[in-house]
């Protein structure tokens, strides 16, 4: 068994939020978080509701926790409560800094309690004047600034439902997105920038505003307030600021009223509208950061994230314990490549949250935090794909010693966390710690039944749970649904992630379901072949995908090198010695392929899927979906794979 790289202290542990919540509903057990999780599944009810209690949820709880439905996704939770999501936010009353935002340029600027209440009400004063109302939609193009914080926390007060993208996405991806759910307002900004460049974003604003003809209005903050915006037919953010007054009413919303829509990654087709209910965001992030991170009132939580994807969503809601946010826009390698590590230090945060393709690339650039302070740092969370062992041992060896590392797992479909973190459980080398509370995580074969440890299978949730998507925008009958989330299972919730269980009560994420390999019929987690190939020091990136191949499926290898070294035979036979070695001989790919470049969604994770189609000479449709779609073209009609 693996030695834990990390454990906390008795102290730590007898003094978090999780033993604080075991006294609060008098739970006898010793900290054995498995059978913690288990009563929490068992008891749903109880827990939910104590929950709720404990974590002040502001709002009108309603006597019945749960309404039971045969269907799985028809269970409601709370039904007959009554909330406001910015009510929750906006509780603190004070001029301590709330909001703390960073450009990569060194700009930046803060926002109080004080001054976020004010400016919310604001906003919301003026969306009323428009006659915007409850469910009605409003659309973000937007970098990732405080404005935007208090955009959306106005629409969420009025009952508005909010989408965002980030600036990067160009102008088909934005109307691929935001057609479909047809918003009556559009917020944007003049420019942001990345990577030491400054970009225009309201060039692509007629283009948008052609296609999606529900656009009524645009609003437009500066990226700076000392610049004086020329802009005819647009409106001025700081002017609806100098000119609305306060709106300080707070109605209360059904629990499951959507707060926002957020994309599937639309990858190979259109992107589904995933809608999300307010109480169910509000009460699942709250467990999450109060329960899982151990974050406490007046802490300071960083994510390194955009507004497009939904990391975002979950560090707004960090603001609803109480704790301070913080926002950085721009690359996070430049100017430097520890601009992010560095504002830790001077800003002094406690949860710092990042890709883990972003410590992969500080492992690959063989970085050594030697000079920085980073004693404020409680707990590191990455997410977006999996964390391997060595950027598990790296992070111990080279950034710091002492910390909570959880890596960390959910996505979009839930925004928030399936498994994930928690105090009670020692941290090991490439595993997540275990499973997210009241939720009934398992991993089920393809028959439908458990597997045993070290067994791989498809992660699934087994009962109902609050944060479970509303409905798909569009999606009437609810068949997208559906088809997402319980085709393979009957009423059972299957994710979409191939994983194993430990004897640790932890989970190893090998890969998505949908690009595991299947050669002579073996399914292989693409993960276990990357956590080999990252680890080789002439190579940077890996991206392997199965070929259709004489009636089965063969494994191909595409990597990135350092420095752009050659990719010789030589080379060629050591990668494929120490896959054999470390995995088998089936995990070793057919064909290894130099690239120049990886293709990547926005938010930084590779897209197997699409080059999988490309190879196999697929249609693929929505390119606007990748960062750098020009990358597919080197994919196309390879003479290697004939």
């Amino acid at each position: 068994m693996n030695k834990p790289l990390w454990r906390a202290s008795k102290q730590r542990v007898n003094g978090s939020n999780l033993s604080s919540f075991l006294k609060f509903i008098n739970f006898k057990e010793d900290n054995d978080f498995r059978k913690i999780w288990e009563w929490s599944i068992s008891n749903p009810k109880i827990f939910w509701s104590k929950f709720w209690d404990y974590s002040n949820i502001i709002g009108h709880k309603g006597k019945k926790i749960i309404e039971e439905n045969k269907v799985f996704n028809k269970t409601i939770f709370f039904p007959d409560s009554k909330i406001n999501y910015a009510e929750n936010i906006l509780k603190k009353k004070n001029n301590n800094i709330a909001i703390t935002f960073l450009s990569e340029t060194g700009f930046e600027e803060n926002i109080s309690w004080n001054e976020l209440y004010e400016k919310v009400c604001k906003v919301s004063f003026y969306l009323k004047s428009l006659n915007i109302k409850k469910g009605d939609r409003i659309a973000g193009y937007v970098s990732n600034k405080i404005e935007t914080v208090i955009c959306f926390l106005a629409c969420a007060k009025n009952g508005i439902i909010w989408s965002s993208c980030s600036p990067d996405f160009g102008t088909q991806g934005v109307i691929d997105r935001f057609k479909q759910i047809k918003p009556k307002i559009l917020i944007t900004s003049d420019y942001y920038f990345y990577n030491g460049k400054k970009n225009n974003i309201l060039e692509k604003i007629d283009n948008i505003l052609k296609k999606i003809s529900t656009i009524k209005k645009v609003i437009i903050f500066p990226y700076e307030k000392k610049t004086k915006l020329k802009i005819k037919n647009f409106i001025n953010f700081n002017k609806i600021i100098n000119n609305s007054k306060l709106d300080e009413t707070f109605e209360r919303f059904e629990f499951n009223h959507p707060i926002y829509i957020l994309y599937s990654s639309g990858t190979t087709g259109k992107p589904k509208c995933i809608a999300h209910g307010t109480g169910n965001v509000l009460i699942e992030h709250k467990k999450e950061f109060i329960l899982h991170c151990d974050i406490k009132d007046g802490e300071k939580l960083f994510y390194f994230t955009t507004a497009g994807w939904m990391m975002w969503n979950w560090l707004v809601s960090g603001l609803a314990t109480g704790s301070s946010i913080f926002l950085y826009e721009g690359s996070p390698t430049y100017p430097k490549i520890d601009v992010l590590l560095k504002y830790c230090q001077d800003k002094k945060i406690n949860l710092f949250g990042v890709s883990a393709k972003y410590i992969d690339h500080l492992k690959n650039e063989n970085f050594i935090n030697k000079h920085l302070d980073l004693s404020s740092i409680k707990i590191i969370t990455s997410t977006g794909s999996p964390l391997g062992d060595e950027s598990f041992k790296y992070v111990y060896n080279h950034i710091k010693r002492d910390v909570h590392l959880a890596s960390i797992s959910g996505g979009t479909d839930m925004v928030g966390c399936l498994v994930l973190g928690n105090l009670f459980s020692n941290v090991y080398k490439g595993e997540i710690q275990g499973q997210s509370l009241g939720i009934d995580v398992d991993v089920f074969n393809d028959q439908g039944k458990s597997t045993k440890n070290n067994e791989k299978g498809e992660l699934v949730v087994k009962q109902p749970f609050p944060s479970m998507p509303v409905k798909f925008w569009g999606d009437a009958s609810g068949k997208k649904y559906h088809q997402a989330y319980f085709k393979k299972f009957k009423n059972i919730w299957h994710h979409g992630d191939f994983v194993e269980k430990t004897p640790n009560n932890g989970f190893i994420m090998r890969g998505r379901s949908d690009t595991t390999l299947n050669p002579g019929g073996v399914r292989i987690g693409t993960s276990e072949i990357y956590q080999q190939v990252e680890n080789i020091d002439f190579i940077s990136e890996g991206l392997v995908v199965g070929q259709n191949y004489k009636d089965d499926e063969r494994i191909i290898l595409f990597v990135t090198t350092k420095k752009n070294k050659i990719l010789d035979k030589k080379k060629i036979k050591l990668i494929k010695t120490i896959i054999r070695k470390n995995c088998s001989p089936k995990h070793v790919p057919a064909v290894i392929i130099k690239v120049p470049e990886i293709p990547r969604t926005k938010s930084g994770k590779i897209v197997e899927l699409a080059v999988k189609k490309v190879i196999n000479g697929e249609e693929l449709n929505n390119k606007e979906a990748i960062a750098n779609p020009k990358s597919l073209d080197f994919f196309k009609n390879l003479k290697e794979l004939k």
